[in-house]
Parts: structure tokens; sequence; C-alpha cells
């Protein structure tokens, strides 16, 4: 890949144009952990196109690499446990397996622990009383459910810890590692186990409807209280203590009246909340421990205009690792010490690319057809222009997610190449509310897709886009809306960009892998059901409306994407074809949604930038 810069006009100005690999290649360092004594720092880092993980001593600086995988890459949820031992694991794409090692930093030492067909594992819990034993999950035994283990890490031992009777999703753990929380779900129920021990059964204490939630975060230390997240009896999402014993909420630690509490900071050595996080137009946090807040403070001061979050921290928590970014900078990892206030830099995430090369992003808000407020965010490229950009909608996946205002590399990529970029989070979106959040039920190929089309009308209104230039891009769901927009508002777009696209309903809801069947029902009640809303569901899969499409398209996918039926999406492309639309298809053979493969990633982003530059000169 070249890396010569060219400098081309756009909007009147002379802008840089920044090598597509500067956008896309594999961060140079990232995922950075700390060891619990203190004395080690690790990270990622690409070694033969795959991640793997380095080792930096901070006492005499030096760096090593733990890892020479050149298959596939360590996963970025690898941990250090309380024994200073590193645990992670591949997923072996070609065989859809997995594997887990624990490595031993003294001897650097490299043994495989697990080594599982077809499976999904993740961590439930370590805890300092067995620093050699952690707690995992994992569908084994049963695809549709997880169950608990106790694994340890020495000699690969697997003990049963708890069996799923079948419908429970999530397992809570006290401070001792004991696990005396839980949450089921029938898919549209949610229910909130308790039990005071180990030996005891557990016993339901909370029960909700799947618009309601009650997310427990981890026991106060005090009783049987803990925190939650809930939106029980409110709109907004809150910061909350429940006692475990009748399931009733005891007080209301922190609540927002803009937005939902989204994620807290907790300590488990102090057996705290530290922080309540939420977003609004921008990021925000509101501080529940004076010592931490002095502590971001005086990082803040040293690092002024960016996002701060402390992302690892040693066991005495005198050593913090710090993750900054904004919305012109990927970001940079640092260590700062607590007893000399002194902050260094570890590593730039990519420093390829310089702030003041890339474009702001914009909060906005326009309202809908129907009243509503939508809100969103709108990056302009660069230049002397002020008006009639050539804009390219980007909805994000989900629908249940949202876009934040932050780095995002697709969005600056674009901005660079001289397009205005256009986010939009639409009803259904998450962190507005329960109210809002709920607008979108059953709406995703109605009042959504209104949102969207909406927000490209008021662009067009507000002289922001060039009505004869205007893209539409997504991924997944996002990729379906691209699909839906140019298939039922043609006059609006000159093409479309889908990544993993969703183009039918049915089988996707049908062909669910087995750990998505319990939310099942929820989504019979948040998408609709094949059976009893098959007209609607119908109506709105891309996959049935070839006949609609006639500007050109450039379609993306991994064919090991579990979500994805290939066969299907073959067809589709090969209909379209028939009908004389347009069509690039790139399946590549083994991918899931994302591309790891940075070779990928560049010939994709290459494939788009042509593609983008053919079909936006002017609409027909």
């Amino acid at each position: 890949m070249s890396t010569i810069i060219a400098i081309f006009s756009c909007n009147g100005n002379k802008v840089k144009r920044i090598p597509i690999i500067d956008f896309f290649k594999t961060p140079e360092r990232s995922t950075y952990k700390i060891s619990p004594d203190g004395n080690y720092v690790s990270y990622l880092k690409p070694y033969k196109d795959k991640q793997n993980i380095f080792i930096q001593s901070l006492a005499d600086g030096k760096e090593h690499m733990a890892t020479s995988f050149n298959d596939y890459s360590v996963r970025g949820d690898y941990f250090w446990t309380y024994a200073n031992q590193l645990v992670f694991s591949q997923d072996i794409i070609a065989t859809d397996s997995v594997k887990m090692y624990a490595l031993d930093v003294a001897s650097n030492q490299t043994r495989t622990i697990l080594s599982l067909g077809n499976v999904k594992i993740g961590l439930v819990n370590r805890n300092r009383q067995q620093p050699d034993i952690i707690t995992i999950k994992t569908n084994e035994r049963d695809p549709a459910n997880f169950d608990v283990y106790r694994l340890n890490i020495k000699t690969g031992e697997m003990k049963t810890y708890l069996l799923n009777p079948g419908n429970i999703t999530d397992w809570f753990a006290d401070a001792d590692g004991r696990i005396r929380l839980e949450r089921a779900s029938d898919g549209v129920n949610e229910t909130i186990l308790f039990r005071p021990d180990e030996n005891a059964p557990f016993k339901p204490i909370i029960e909700n409807n799947f618009k309601n939630n009650v997310r427990p975060i981890a026991f106060t230390g005090v009783k049987n209280l803990f925190y939650a997240l809930s939106n029980v009896n409110r709109d907004k999402t809150a910061l909350v203590e429940i006692n475990a014993e009748d399931g009733k909420e005891q007080r209301t630690i922190f609540s927002c009246d803009m937005a939902d509490i989204a994620w807290v900071d907790y300590s488990k050595n102090k057996h705290r909340i530290e922080y309540a996080a939420w977003d609004e137009a921008m990021p925000r946090k509101h501080f529940l421990a004076p010592d931490i807040e002095q502590v971001y403070n005086t990082i803040q001061q040293q690092l002024k205009g960016n996002q701060i979050r402390v992302v690892d921290r040693d066991s005495s928590e005198n050593k913090f690792i710090v993750n900054t970014f904004t919305d012109r900078n990927p970001g940079s990892f640092y260590l700062y010490e607590k007893t000399t206030g002194k902050l260094s830099k570890l590593a730039d995430v990519n420093p390829a690319l310089s702030p003041s090369d890339l474009c702001d992003m914009k909060p906005i808000s326009y309202q809908a057809r129907d009243g509503l407020l939508i809100n969103g965010y709108l990056t302009l490229p660069h230049g002397d222009k002020k008006d009639n950009f050539p804009v390219v909608v980007m909805p994000h996946d989900g629908p249940w997610a949202r876009d934040s205002w932050g780095y995002d590399e697709q969005v600056q990529f674009l901005a660079n190449r001289g397009y205005a970029v256009f986010q939009v989070n639409y009803r259904g979106s998450t962190g507005y509310g329960k109210a809002f959040r709920s607008a979108g039920y059953k709406q995703v190929g109605g009042k959504i897709q209104d949102d969207i089309t909406d927000g490209v009308h008021w662009l067009i209104d507000t002289k922001v886009a060039d009505p004869k230039k205007i893209a539409i891009f997504g991924g997944r769901f996002g990729g379906f809306s691209a699909l839906y927009g140019v298939s039922f508002h043609p006059e609006l777009y000159n093409c479309a960009v889908v990544q993993y696209g969703l183009i039918n309903f049915f089988t996707y809801i049908k062909d669910a892998p087995p750990f998505v069947k319990p939310y099942l029902k929820m989504t019979y009640e948040m998408v609709g059901n094949p059976e009893t809303d098959a007209d609607q569901l119908r109506a709105i899969s891309p996959v049935f409306h070839t006949d609609k499409i006639k500007v050109p398209l450039i379609i993306f996918q991994g064919a090991k994407d579990q979500r994805a039926n290939i066969s299907e999406l073959n067809q589709f492309v090969r209909e379209l074809r028939k009908r004389n639309v347009d069509v690039k298809y790139f399946l590549k053979p083994n991918e899931r949604a994302y591309f790891r493969s940075e070779h990928n990633r560049m010939e994709m982003y290459t494939e788009i930038e042509k593609f983008l530059d053919k079909n936006m000169r002017v609409k027909p």
C-alpha cells in the first residue's frame, strides 16, 4: 500500500488526502492492561497481521513479545489473574472453535487450558481469594444455554459450578467470588434471583416486562444491598441501590433527566461506585468518590480537551491505565501514578493521524414528521464550502444501539474524501429513555426508517446536502436501512454501501444461533413475529424487493458471519444482477462480520472509495 500523501482540492481548500491504511490499519498498540502487582503493562500489537500480546516491565521499561501467533489474533477480552498470569483466547474461525490459554509471565510459558469446538466462552468472575481459579461461562453442554464453571488455569481442571435450568442469562458475584444474583429471561419477562449463600436456592426477587430493566452491578458490601442500573418506575435509567432480600429499591444514588445512565465505574477493592456516566450530545460523568474525581481532574489538566477514562488499575489502586480520545483523535494510553501525580504516555493508538487533518463531529437535532425530536451527529469536511455538500448517511447497527460523540475511523475517512457524514439516533436508539426506545418497537421498517428519511430531508432543506449527491452506508441493521432506503426512497440516494447487511427478517430470526434463542420472544415483541407479523416482515425485507432497487450497490460479507445466510445473500445478488442493477459483491471466506484481516479491510475501503467517487458525481 503506497503511503504517498496526495493533496486534493476539496470545497475550495487544499486538503491532505490521508492514505486509506492510516485510517484502517490494525492499531500499533491497543487494549492496555496492568498486572495486579503493578509491575507490568500488557497490550495487543500486530505481528504478521495478527494481534499478539506484548508485555512491558515498568521497572526497567523493557518490552517483549509474549505470544507469536500468525494464524488467529488474540482476542481483546484477555485479562490478568490475581496470580499475575495472563489468560487469553483465540477465535479459530476456520473450524468455529475457541482456544483459551494461560501465560506465566515469570517464565513466559504459554499453555492451553481449554480447547472447545463451536462454543462461546466468557469470563464471569475472578477473585483474590483463589487467584488460580477463574469463573467462566460456556455453552458447551447446551448450545442455547450457558453454564458456569470454575476453571483452574494451572491444571486446566474445570468443575461445574452452576448448571443452567434453561432461562438464566447473567450471573453476578459478591466480593468473594460467590455468585449470589442471577438474571433470568423467558424472552419477554425478566427475573432477578437471589440467594443469601451458596447452599441456599435462588429465589426470585424482581420481575419485569422487557421494557423495564434492572442491571445488577455489584454488592455494596453492606448487608445484602447491591448497586444496579434500573429504569423501573422511571423513564431514564438511574443508578440505584436495591435490597436483595426483597428486591425493593432503597434509594436513587444518581439520575439524569436528559439521558439514561449508561455505565458506571466500580472499585472492587473499595466496594464503591466511583462515577456514573451517560451520553447527551457529548459524554458526561458524575463523580461519587472525591479522591477519584481528583485523579481525573489532575489528568484532565494535563490533557485538556480530551475525553478521559481509566480502563485498568493495579490492586493497590496507585497505578492507573488511562485511555483518552476526541472526535478527531483515535486516542492514546497513559500510565498515571497516584502517589507521584506522574502521567506517562504509553502509546498512541494511531500515530499516523494528525488531529488537525481530521474533522469535527457536531451534535445536531431535528424534528421527525410526527414531532419527535431526533438527535444525531454531522461531520463536515474541511474547506471553505459551507453548504451543498455531497453526503453519506450512516444509520447505526442495532437498532437498539446508538451513535455517540467520539472518534470514528469510517466517518473521518469519508470526511477526508470530501463527504459530509450524517449519523442519526432514530427512535429505538438507546440512551434516550424508555419511551424513546419503546417508540422503535415494531417500527424497524416503519417510523425508524421515516426518521432517517426525515433527517435526509432536513439536510436538504437546511442546504447542508446537495440533493443530487447523497449515499447511504451501513452494517447489519444499518445495512438493512441502506437497502430499505434505496428500495423505498430511490429518489433520495445515488447509491448504497452495505456491510454484512440484514436482507431477510424471516431467516435472520429463524436461523438465529442457539445462544440467541432465549431472546427470540423479545425479538418478536420488538421487531416482529415471523408467524403473526409475516405480512409486515415481508413488506420490509429487501430480499423480496429486488424489483425496487435501481441504484448501484456495493456489498461486503464475511462467509463465517454467524448471523448471515450466505446462500440467500448470493441469490439476492444474482437476482439484482439479473435485473441489471450494478452490484459489486465481495465475499471473504475466513471472516466474520467485522473484517479482522488488515489486507481485507484495505481492499474494502479502497473499493468503497472508488465506488463513491464514481457514483456520487451527479444523480442521473
